[in-house]
């Protein structure tokens, strides 16, 4: 199996059968041990029959008791070696599971954590919870067909060529008959396959909203939407309950019909058998022969089908984690230098120009079009951003994320000690945290912890208020102290006092250095040195907030609504205000 610290290989992301093959190929010998180890159990299961025949015909029918005890005594051991056979196959089996279980762990995070940042900006959340909780499981459970799988196919070839031994008609019957069931039951697996992958995607997408649900709950709460949410998610949730019953229903006809039609056809073959015995065409020994063969090709039929299922199931899941694998991360195939004095960015697909050394605003009535914008800016999406002149993208990543540095409001805090979850990988003093917690006007989120920045976060920041969490953001991003700093809406869950006190602080600590933040907030736009209105994603206007609040209506009517939000503040965050 797996070591935890083994490279688990490139996978094959070309398609979701093409990855299930990998990881078969990834383990040739334990998978032909599990295919051997199968098909050896299931071939001396057809055994049984054929030494039972033989202790009816040599034994009971001419009243030799010495031959029907050496058959007894065959039957006996063959049972005993093939109680062993299948202990083996089943641990050999369990092995290819996990490791293919793990493989595709090992696979889904080393990936995920190559994406890095750029993660949550290509895939959800819910998507990447549902791939590791429920896709990777049924993906192992797949290759279940290395082994019982093919054992079945050998044991139905090994079966039929017995029953051409004693009757042609009969194996005529069987030949005919079980492809036959197998075709029955293996048209539902298209349908299956269907309603799996449907109701997968809704499981990640309603994953994703416990999630947010949860972090925004007490805003909901205090706003008056708890209940409208709450009834779009019942509402969600009631879909994602009706796509299972449609899987259930797909999943019970196929069981149903695997159980029934061999069993019916069972019946069939041993009716024809006993009029074949009554006619003298095959002995009474070559009957129960017939009826064993028939009773043992049951369960590689039904393994079949069952494996038919899990593959089907199987492709379906294997099929999401490619789709994850094939996200790209950052290209770093720059070998431009980055300019060595401060300079200006700009992003053409905007019109966005932010010079150097000062404080510039973005402003958006959509604020997915101002992120796009830092996301750019920040070279975390493709595009043809330049920085001093040089497309960030001919420049190395390396050198780009030590000097530009985007601080997203929902970034993940981990849990931990509050100055380790501060301070990063770097070792900063008590002098620049305490200027760094002061500038995020978040002395009261040390204050207020038991053990101040030695007090334990948990993780997300959970123990902490919305508001308190986006400061302690905050303080993370400027103890940092980046050449560039673009900050996505810094201050959106705070009061119109915490916010002024922030901007003003935000100049002073930021002097002489480039910053950008996403805001509509008027007390922050009034401290910018520039001002960058976003219509459609485009510039429609720059300037300075007075200037734009004279000249441009929709920016007027834009930003009047976080006057009117802030107009009665009384120095609380939003969170604290409405919890």
């Amino acid at each position: 199996m797996i070591d935890a610290y083994e490279d688990p290989g490139a996978p094959d992301r070309r398609s979701g059968p093409r990855y299930l093959w990998w990881l078969v190929a990834r383990q040739p010998g334990r998978a032909a041990a599990g295919a051997l180890l199968g098909s050896a159990w299931m071939v001396l299961l057809s055994a049984t029959p054929w030494l039972m025949a033989r202790a009816v015909d040599d034994g009971l029918e001419h009243g030799d008791l010495g031959a029907l005890a050496r058959w007894t005594s065959l039957m006996v051991a063959v049972g005993a070696v093939n109680a062993w056979l299948s202990v083996m196959r089943h641990r050999t089996m369990t092995r290819v599971r996990m490791d293919a279980n793990f493989r595709t762990v090992k696979v889904v995070v080393g990936h995920t954590v190559r994406l890095g940042a750029a993660l949550p900006r290509r895939v959800g959340a819910g998507e990447v919870v549902t791939i590791g909780v429920g896709d990777v499981q049924q993906i192992g459970t797949a290759l279940t067909i290395v082994g019982p799988g093919v054992g079945a196919i050998v044991a139905y070839g090994v079966v039929a060529g017995l029953l051409l031994s004693v009757s042609g008609q009969l194996a005529a019957v069987v030949l005919l008959g079980v492809p036959l069931v197998t075709a029955v039951v293996g048209s539902l697996l298209g349908r299956l396959q269907s309603t799996e992958a449907e109701y997968r995607q809704r499981q990640g997408v309603l994953t994703a909203r416990i999630g947010d649900l949860t972090g925004g709950l007490r805003v909901l709460n205090g706003l008056g939407g708890k209940g409208l949410f709450a009834q779009a998610f019942r509402h969600d949730s009631e879909r994602l309950r009706e796509q299972g019953y449609r899987v259930g229903a797909v999943t019970s006809w196929m069981q149903a019909l695997g159980t029934g039609l061999p069993t019916l056809f069972l019946a069939v073959v041993t009716w024809l058998a006993a009029r074949s015995a009554a006619q003298g065409a095959i002995t009474v020994g070559e009957l129960v022969a017939v009826y064993g063969y028939v009773a043992v090709l049951v369960r590689p039929v039904a393994f079949l089908l069952e494996c038919g299922d899990l593959l089907g199931r199987g492709v379906v899941a294997a099929r999401r984690v490619v789709g994850l694998l094939r996200l790209s991360p950052v290209a770093d195939t720059g070998t431009a230098q980055a300019p060595a004095e401060p300079s200006a960015l700009h992003d053409p697909d905007s019109g966005v120009r932010v010079p150097p050394g000062g404080l510039t605003a973005l402003v958006a009535r959509r604020p997915a079009h101002a992120a796009s914008v830092v996301d750019r800016l920040g070279r975390y999406e493709p595009s043809a951003a330049t920085w001093g002149g040089v497309r960030l993208d001919d420049i190395p990543l390396a050198q780009v994320r030590a000097r530009i540095l985007v601080a997203d409001h929902e970034a993940d805090l981990f849990a931990g000690p509050l100055r380790e979850l501060v301070g990063g990988r770097g070792e900063h003093g008590d002098d620049a945290i305490r200027r760094a917690v002061r500038a995020a006007a978040a002395e009261d989120v040390v204050h207020g912890l038991p053990d101040g920045l030695g007090s334990a976060v948990d993780a997300q920041g959970r123990n902490l208020s919305g508001g308190q969490r986006q400061r302690v953001r905050l303080v993370r991003a400027l103890l940092a102290d980046p050449e560039v700093l673009l900050a996505v809406e810094p201050t959106s869950a705070l009061d119109a006092h915490t916010e002024a006190a922030i901007a003003d602080r935000l100049r002073e600590v930021r002097a002489g250095r480039t910053t950008v933040v996403t805001t509509t907030s008027p007390l922050v736009l009034d401290r910018a040195d520039t001002v960058h209105y976003l219509v459609d994603g485009k510039v429609a206007a720059s300037g300075t907030h007075a200037r734009l609040l004279a000249e441009e209506p929709g920016y007027r009517a834009l930003v009047a609504r976080d006057v009117e939000k802030t107009a009665g503040s009384t120095g609380t965050t939003v969170e604290e205000t409405v919890g």
